[in-house]
């Protein structure tokens, strides 16, 4: 199929086809089901684990399964303040993809993704967890339509995308298009992973891969990126809530988002910006969301994603695809 025909069909609704192009039909659900598709070892796609044990000891100790799952995505993030901050750290194998975990060391993504996988697996009342369950719940939200066979092309590697595919499937409600002040990024050129190729493993050990991506990015480009601009952040703080999910909007060509992170309320009621930073080398708890942004001419607005309870998951293949067409259509 010509890329021409492929941006039709994403014109005219069709964008199962971005979930299908390398998924199987299939429904996975089953933890075990994990360990069978896994193809690289645990030391690899699990590192942490006894910072896993010990802070899912301090989650029992503590009943945060009783908190709402905005309160419990918070929990999970301040254990982790003051980790390290590295680059990269979903690029773990040269040829095969899986789901992965890294509590030792995080980027924007990995810190903000984990949070809300461990949030998301204590929604499921059990006596212990182990790294497999985790890791379902990382392959859930990182991956379109919720599944990964080992393809790098199935992740989800623009922030935008993750907005859209995650409402679709009932893990994180997008709320950006309908918030006070919300306007559309027209006109935006997506081209960030074709261009910085070398950077990433899977890209730079297979080439093969590139002209496929970049016809990944030409659909993203299309896709209604709503976000709320800087000047007009301060006036919707007060919305926001414990656990949100705050995508970093740019004004430059390349991406939609540049960075990523979480609000975190504490006592004095600031809906504060919790992110694995570059610039302080470590998970943060900064300012204000809109004090941060002032900070960076770079940064544009934001995105607004809310956690949503397990028990909202859509694991339906033709729901989560007839809810993808629907928000990809709003204009």
């Amino acid at each position: 199929m010509s890329l021409r025909t492929r941006r039709s069909c994403l014109a005219m609704g069709g964008i199962a086809f971005l979930s299908s192009l390398f998924l199987p039909r299939r429904t996975v659900s089953a933890e075990d089901t994990v360990a069978k598709k896994r193809k690289l070892p645990m030391t690899t796609i699990f590192k942490g684990e006894a910072r896993f044990g010990a802070i899912l000891e301090k989650a029992r100790d503590e009943d945060w399964a009783a908190l709402p799952i905005g309160e419990r995505v918070v929990r999970f993030g301040r254990e982790l303040i003051g980790l390290p901050y590295v680059n990269f750290t979903l690029e773990i194998d040269d040829h095969i993809e899986s789901p992965s975990v890294n509590l030792d060391e995080f980027d924007c993504w990995t810190f903000f993704e984990q949070c809300l996988g461990m949030a998301r697996m204590t929604g499921f009342k059990k006596d212990s967890y182990e790294p497999a369950d985790l890791l379902r719940q990382i392959e859930l939200t990182r991956y379109r339509a919720g599944y990964c066979s080992g393809n790098y092309l199935e992740r989800i590697h623009f922030l935008a995308e993750w907005f859209f595919e995650n409402d679709a499937r009932g893990t994180c409600r997008h709320l950006t298009p309908g918030l006070p002040g919300a306007e559309r990024i027209n006109d935006r050129k997506v081209t960030e992973m074709t261009t910085l190729w070398k950077s990433y493993r899977y890209l730079r050990n297979n080439p093969e891969l590139r002209p496929p991506m970049r016809e990944i990015e030409s659909r993203v480009e299309q896709l209604p990126v709503f976000y709320i601009p800087k000047a007009k952040v301060a006036e919707i703080e007060p919305s926001l809530q414990n656990g949100d999910v705050i995508g970093i909007a740019t004004k430059y060509n390349g991406g939609f988002c540049s960075h990523v992170g979480l609000i975190s309320r504490g006592d004095d009621g600031v809906a504060r910006f919790m992110h694995a930073s570059r610039n302080y080398k470590k998970i943060t708890l900064d300012k204000s969301i809109s004090g941060y942004l002032s900070d960076f001419s770079a940064h544009a607005g934001i995105l607004v994603g809310r956690p949503l309870e397990v028990s909202e998951t859509v694991t339906d293949r033709a729901i989560y695809e007839a809810n993808l067409r629907k928000l990809t259509l709003k204009s």
